[in-house]
Formats: C-alpha cells, structure tokens, sequence
C-alpha cells in the first residue's frame, strides 16, 4: 500500500490498476475497471506555480509536460498523447539539457499555471436561503448560527438574503432606512424575466429589447444589484437585525397537516437572483432547510399528515407520486446553476426527511457541499457551518468555477466521471459508447470544489490485439494528463495540470504483473461508487449479486489454487484484503438501504462521492482502535471478539464517532474511581480516545457525530451494526466480558469459506 500512498502523496492519484491491462479483452477479465481516484487541487507544499501560461500541443491541446521527448537542438517538442512535433516558442530559446523550465522537470509531474491579469473581479458571493416553517427552539439554533456564520465572511464578499416558507422572501438589504422584502407566492414557480420585472430592476434603465440580462456588464446597472446583494461588512448589521426579527412563518397549520414549504421555489429564486446579478461568478446558495417541501415545484410530499413521506419500498414499487416530478425539476435546476457557474450546498436538519433525495442531483452536478443533521442545534450542524467559513484549523479551501478537462493516449477511452460534476458535452475521440455518471464528454463543470474533493475516472480499454512482443516492449507505456482550471480561494484563475504515466500488459504471463500493480484499496472504492450508481439507475438491480459475481470472478482470476480444492486456495498479499472490503461494502449504509430513509442513503451516495480513497475505505470498513491497561492504543481486527469487558473501543466509521466503553470499565466510570487520585491510570485511559475522536473531529467535513457508550448499553447498537458477526446467538462458546450480536447475517468466515469453494470450481 505504502508505494501507492506515495504516488497520491506526488501526484493526488490512485487507480486501482497501476500496471493497467493492455487490451479489451485483458481488461473485461479484470472485472475492477480501469480507473482513477483523482483529487484536483489537493495542496501539496512543494508543487511549483508558474507565472505565465502553459504550452499546448497545436494538434490535441495537451500541455508541455515531463514525458514529451524535446529536441534541444531543433528546438522541438513531441507530444506523448498524439506525437505531433511542436516548435517552441522564441521565449524559450534558451533552454538546454542544463536549463530546464519546471515543467519539465521529471519530479514535477503535478504543476499549477498561473495566468497574469486573470484574477477574477466579481469578489465571492453567498446567497442565504433560510426556511423559517420550523418550530421556535429551532429557529433560536438557527439564527445563533447564521449571525455567527455572517460574522465569519470575508469583508468584501457580497451577500444576499431569502426567507421562505409559505411565500418567498427576497430580502432588499441596500434600502437601510426600513426592512422591505419582495414577496413570492410559493405555489408557483417564477421565471427569470418575471422576477426581474416584479423587482423593479427596470426602474432607472430600461430593459434591453434584445439578448440576455446578465449581470452590470449586460443590461443591469450596479445600483439595482447592490439592493440585494452588498458587501459583508457594509450589510453585516442590516443583516443581523432582520435575523433577530424574523419570526417563524405566521400562516396557521391545521393540527392534521403538515407546514407548508416552498423549498423548490426559494432555490428558484435564489438561482434566477444570481443569474441575473452575478453570472460566471464563484457564487454559491447556502440552503438551510428544516422540513419536507410540501408547496410548490419540487414538493416532496403532500400538506396531509395522512400521506407519509416516501421511503424505499416506495421508491422501488414507484408509489412515490411526487418524486419523478421533483427530481426532474430539480434537474432543470442544476441545469441553469452549472450554466451560471453557481454552487448550491445544502444543510439539511431535522427528525423528518426534507427531500435530500431530490435535491441530490442539484447540489451534486455543482459540486456543492451538504449536511445532513437531526437539528439546528446539534454539532454535525453548527461545527460544519463554521467550517465553511473558518480557515484556522483545517482549511476547506473552497475554490469556483472550475472546468475539468483530461487527454490520454490513443488506446483508452473515457466512460465518465462518478463524482461532483456535470458534463460539459465536449464530444470527441476520446469518449466511449459506454457511459458511466457523467459521461459522453472530456470535458466536465466542476462549479464547486474544495481541497478534498475526489472524483473517479472510469476508462475503458479499446486496443484488440496484441501488437508482436518487439513492439509491447518498446512502446508500453499509457499516458494520461489531467487539466483543473478553476478559480483559487484568493480570486485569481489557475490551472492544475497532472501528467501520468503507467505501464501496460497484454498476453501470457500479465498476471503476476496485474498482481504488483493492484490497489485493493482504491479498487474497493471504485466498486462502491459503481455499485451505488447502479443502485440509483438502474432497474430491478441486486447489488449483493452483482458484487459478489465480481469477487468469485476476480479470485478466480488472480488467486492461486488446484482446481475443485477450496483448502489450496491462497490470495497474494496485494489481494487479500479485497475480500474483507467487499464483505463490509456488502453490510455498508450503501448498499444495505433497510433502515435507512432514502434522504440518508442519498447523502452518505453523496459524500462517498466527493471522498478521497482513505476517508471512503473508512466509510466502507470501519476502523477499530481497543484501549486498555495491558497495551498501548493498537488496531483491532472489525469483529465483536474485539468486545471485551475491561476495554475501550474507539471505532470511526466517518459518519459516526463511537466511544464504547466495556462493562468493568463503565462499573468503574459510574462510581467515579476517575476523579479519585490514586486512580490517575484509570483517568488517563478515559481520556485517551476522547483525545483521539477530537483529532479525526477536527479533520472532518461534515463534522461526524460523537456517541459515547457503554456495553448492553442502547446506544451500543452503533458499534454492534458495524461488527463482524463471528458470535451470534446460536453459536458455541463466546468468551466471558464478551458480546454476542443477535443477527442472522453470515460471518466473514462463512463469507470466505463459500468464497474459496465457488472460486476454485
């Protein structure tokens, strides 16, 4: 593993297959797909910017990079990814063996371009779109977090303010001398011209007869746009005082419906607002949502409380009347957003769902940040928020506007991207018939991105034969260049580009090489994204069946056994843990949906697709850590032989943070022995995993929930879920201090027992 955390380490890179299968039918053989883990702009301290702009190829538009072959003498360049011959131009005539530019420079195979003079104008934008149909205790979290976010904002970045429940509020916070709002029915939605109109941007300047309004530039002038949106420090009070007025939504609610929320028409609102007034800038909507959408566009459910809210079953037998038509207007939605270049995050708190779900495409396609949290006032959600805004501890760096683009050799194709994107459906040679996420396109919208942000490549392979062995061994090498162009936190415009190259293997004999190359981790991943999508797309799909089917092919494949003997079968090291991982994907929260609401499911699919390969092999396999008198804190194998009385386990399985304390140990806590002094020992291994969960706390986004419990204990069902079931309830001897779990699912033992029998058939 080491070497490929390397590789991520230089290049924020890891595919499952290193050495990548060589041909169509080598690859298909495979089962994992050719893929990529890719975080864009991940910092790395010693990468170089360069103050001027790249050198691209005249034929295929890639940039210079380590692996083009350069000519000194002549002054020539050829690119790897075409092989066009491209002259430099006069300004690098000075370079030689001895002088090189960085880009280069061999170790520089990741490098950034910062153009001069293409720093963006248009300061950050935040537009707030807060429900207020949400009881009192909730708006009082609410507002204390919102007057705390607005004090967090950069001085100079414009912000804006809408307030929906019944109707939306569109807040004019330029006009200082009294509060005045324009009000929207919530029913029905606006179109762009309407609202403009009805705001009476066209008081002082005509409207244009022909072509499109769009922001100072076009048709608008600044006066009428700062009645909305104004600087944070000149509006920070304006601000302030009408979140101290605003009441919660004063319509009545008869006692057998729910309130009534235009969610859809407020984000509508919202986009069109800053459609208008600020197109192509880094602008994002902050939507604080505190129930289901019951009015308007995109209702998720209706106003009688007789009608529940949709939950699998009904997704699955389509009995959810209301969801095609909110998913396709919710599309429409992310439409124009990835077209103006705006973000949408979501924060998502209350007990009910609000319609996740729903809105998953939207702030998916804008790369849009999103927590979901059972109140306003529970630290999941108040942590988060000060997070986006606070650059002390860890920075989310978030950065707009971001145009995705990649170039690879000949031989490969792409099928998509699964991750925060949206296609910008730039056809060409380089895409594939098969489309998987995002795809049909080399080029991708990324409108929202922060420093984590990961986004997996799928290719697919398209050379048939097998070139004769003189050929493969010269010329075995794929190239693939990925190009970020975005714009940096500080508002200036920069370009990203990572050049890679792997080796490829084709015929008799590749195995062993495919085996070197295998990243189990980063290939568990990609099958969790894969797996998720299918859920979501395809019809009448049974995960366990398809991921199973892929683990027998692939230990049949790669493992080492004589035929019909399950007791000869062995994995090489570099697959060994594959297994494991795909058992715990099989019991994970993405795949197992009972118990879960479709909001849940859709936001967990979410943040596993913007997560790096470490922090999702967290979310598919829970890490264990056991604390107790005999040894230091130390790894425990995921399984409930890792219960133990005078134990404290410490397990962190991203979403959620468990503290779990054995049956001696909390006797011990309950009488207080920790705040006796000869007992200093006992308060110290209290202490230590507290410590521990506030150092992962701190690296999060969204900030993951703490449960502190004792064993037989309620809450001990958050570890126990997670578990391997080695003791159940119908078997033989478990350990005295132990646990069993009372559950019918198979152990991991079972799993491999049936796993080497099929494998070896």
């Amino acid at each position: 593993m080491a070497e490929f955390m390397e590789l991520e380490g230089q290049d924020g890179v890891r595919m499952a297959w290193n050495v990548v299968p060589g041909t169509k039918q080598e690859a298909s053989n495979c089962v994992v797909p050719v893929s990529a883990i890719y975080t864009p702009i991940k910092p790395f301290p010693n990468m170089p910017v360069l103050p001027y702009a790249p050198l691209r190829c005249r034929n295929c538009r890639s940039v210079l990079n380590p692996f083009s072959i350069v000519d000194f003498a002549a002054k020539i360049w050829i690119c790897p990814f075409c092989f066009q011959r491209n002259h430099f131009p006069p300004h690098y005539a000075s370079i030689s063996d001895e002088n090189l530019p960085a880009e280069l420079f061999p170790q520089y195979t990741t490098i950034e371009y910062q153009s001069p003079g293409e720093a963006s104008s248009v300061p950050p934008v935040f537009m707030f779109v807060v429900d207020t149909n949400i009881i009192e205790e909730e708006m009082t979290f609410l507002k204390s977090a919102l007057s705390q976010a607005i004090g967090l904002l950069p001085d100079n970045s414009l912000v804006g303010l809408i307030t929906f429940g019944t109707l939306v509020h569109v807040h004019e916070l330029g006009f200082s001398t009294i509060p005045k709002t324009y009000v929207f029915k919530g029913s029905k939605d606006v179109s762009k011209d309407q609202l403009l109109e009805q705001m009476n941007f066209f008081l002082m300047k005509p409207k244009p007869p022909t072509g499109v309004v769009a922001g100072a530039r076009d048709g608008l002038s600044s006066e009428s746009i700062a009645r909305f949106l104004l600087p944070a420090s000149d509006c920070e009070f304006a601000l302030n005082s009408i979140l101290e007025e605003l009441q919660k939504d004063p319509w009545p609610i008869p006692a057998d419906q729910r309130a009534s929320r235009c969610t859809g028409t407020a984000l509508s609102v919202a986009a069109s607002l800053l459609g208008a007034c600020v197109p192509g800038s880094g602008a994002r909507i902050l939507a604080f949502v505190g129930g289901p959408s019951t009015e308007g566009p995109g209702a998720i459910v209706s106003k009688n409380l007789s009608e529940p809210v949709r939950s699998h079953k009904d997704l699955d037998k389509d009995s959810a009347p209301n969801y095609h038509k909110a998913v396709k207007f919710y599309e429409g939605l992310a439409k124009q957003l990835v077209h103006q270049g705006h973000v949408l995050d979501l924060f998502a708190c209350a007990l009910d769902q609000v319609g996740v779900a729903e809105l998953k495409v939207a702030v998916e396609r804008t790369g849009g940040l999103v927590v979901l949290a059972e109140s306003f006032g529970h630290s999941v959600f108040k942590d988060s928020l000060r997070r986006v805004f606070r650059s002390e501890e860890k920075e989310l760096g978030l950065s707009s506007n971001g145009i995705f683009e990649i170039n690879c050799s000949k031989d490969i194709k792409v099928q998509g991207i699964l991750g925060p994107c949206a296609s910008l459906e730039k056809k060409g040679p380089l895409c594939s018939d098969t489309i998987v996420g995002q795809g049909s396109t080399s080029a991708w919208k990324m409108c929202g991105l922060d420093q984590a942000t990961s986004i997996c490549l799928i290719f697919e392979i398209v050379k048939k034969e097998i070139p004769d062995a003189t050929l493969q061994s010269s010329n075995n090498q794929f190239y693939f260049q990925f190009l970020t162009y975005y714009q940096h936190s500080t508002g200036e415009m920069r370009l990203r580009v990572t050049s890679l190259s792997r080796r490829w293997v084709a015929g008799p004999g590749s195995v062993q090489d495919l085996i070197a190359g295998f990243d189990q981790e980063a290939a568990a991943v990609v099958m969790a994204r894969l797996v998720s999508f299918k859920m979501e797309i395809e019809a009448e799909f049974d995960p366990i069946r398809w991921l199973d089917k892929a683990l027998i092919h692939m230990c049949s494949r790669f493992g080492d056994y004589q035929k019909d003997s399950p007791s000869t079968f062995s994995l090489s090291p570099r697959l060994s843990i594959f297994p494991q991982f795909i058992f715990h994907l099989r019991r994970s929260q993405f795949v197992q949906v009972f118990n879960n609401s479709p909001d849940e499911t859709a936001y967990f699919r979410m943040i596993l697709n913007r997560e790096n390969v470490a922090n999702s092999v967290v979310m598919i396999q829970p890490s264990l850590i056991s604390y107790s008198f005999q040894s230091a804190p130390e790894p425990a194998l995921l399984d409930v032989a890792a219960i133990a009385a005078d134990r404290i386990l410490l397990l962190d399985s991203y979403f959620t943070i468990v503290i779990f304390h054995g049956s001696t140990i909390a006797q011990w806590r309950k009488a207080g022995y920790h705040n006796q002094p000869e007992h200093q020992a006992f308060a110290q291994l209290l202490q230590a995993p507290k410590d521990d969960a506030d150092a992962i706390i701190k690296e999060r986004f969204p900030v993951p929930r703490l449960v502190i419990c004792d064993q037989h204990g309620s809450q001990a069902r958050f570890l126990l879920a997670k578990l391997n079931p080695s003791a159940t309830y119908n078997s033989e001897g478990h350990h005295p201090g132990g646990d069993i779990i009372f559950t019918d699912d198979v152990s991991f033992e079972v799993f491999l027992d049936h796993l080497q029998r099929l494998a070896v058939q």
